[in-house]
């Protein structure tokens, strides 16, 4: 079965040449024209992968990436016409996986969507082997003062309460956790949490750290889990303070 490809952009013409391509590509692939068509498309879609303009109609794409995490989970990649800095890194905060900046190339949005969607695979599989192996195991939960990773059910829980984590979100605590104290280039992180052929940059690992500690710190001004070793990178603390 293809895998569906919502394209979501109030410009025809761009829409139109860029669904020309995905389906060349053996895409199944919907559009959608303005902010408010969009929810309601994923709504009845449930695309694998959403294409997402930043400037749009009745619901800016920044909206619409913030309603849309709160319920699903596929790739987002999102589209700006603009280039500064602060339009990637809010589209990053609101649950973007993936960003480009217009004009882009036809051949380089597609490589972005074969990318995103072989991670968001590559992470499935690994969640269902480890669902498999855990059958096999007592408890393979990691605790890490009041917060509890629970890799079986790809959730996290603080305090006895479930966190809302991005696919993203999820597996670069997840992995950290793993490797506990153990410092951690962004580079490196980059590498292995986001995939060899990410097209972004460093930047994308700091936002995502940003956002995580907003979830799971208590104060995330000082955070106790997820700690910045200055000038190296990040980790994560074996021994946590209650």
């Amino acid at each position: 079965m293809p895998k569906k490809i919502l394209v979501v952009d109030d410009e025809k013409p761009i829409s139109d040449i860029i669904k020309f391509n995905l389906t060349k590509e053996g895409f199944d692939v919907e559009t959608a024209y303005d902010g408010e068509e969009a929810v309601e498309k994923v709504e009845e879609y449930n695309p694998d992968l959403m294409i997402l303009d930043l400037m749009l109609p009745k619901k800016d794409g920044l909206e619409v990436a913030r309603e849309v995490r709160q319920t699903h989970d596929m790739p987002i990649i999102m589209v700006t016409a603009k280039g500064a800095e602060i339009d990637k890194v809010l589209g990053l905060e609101m649950g973007a996986d993936d960003y480009v900046t217009k004009p882009f190339s036809n051949r380089e949005l597609v490589a972005r969507v074969k990318a995103n969607l072989r991670r968001r695979d590559i992470v499935q599989k690994a969640v269902e082997v480890t669902q498999q192996k855990e059958k096999e195991q007592e408890n393979n939960d990691i605790q890490l003062g009041n917060l509890v990773i629970k890799p079986d059910a790809y959730l996290v829980e603080k305090n006895g309460s479930k966190i809302e984590l991005t696919h993203r979100e999820f597996e670069l605590l997840y992995y950290m956790a793993q490797h506990l104290d153990q410092v951690m280039t962004r580079e490196h992180l980059l590498q292995t949490v986001w995939g060899y052929d990410y097209f972004g940059d460093v930047r994308t690992v700091d936002v995502t750290v940003h956002r995580l500690r907003e979830k799971i710190e208590d104060d995330p001004v000082k955070p106790k889990i997820l700690v910045t070793r200055r000038g190296v990178g990040y980790f994560v603390k074996g021994q946590t303070e209650e």
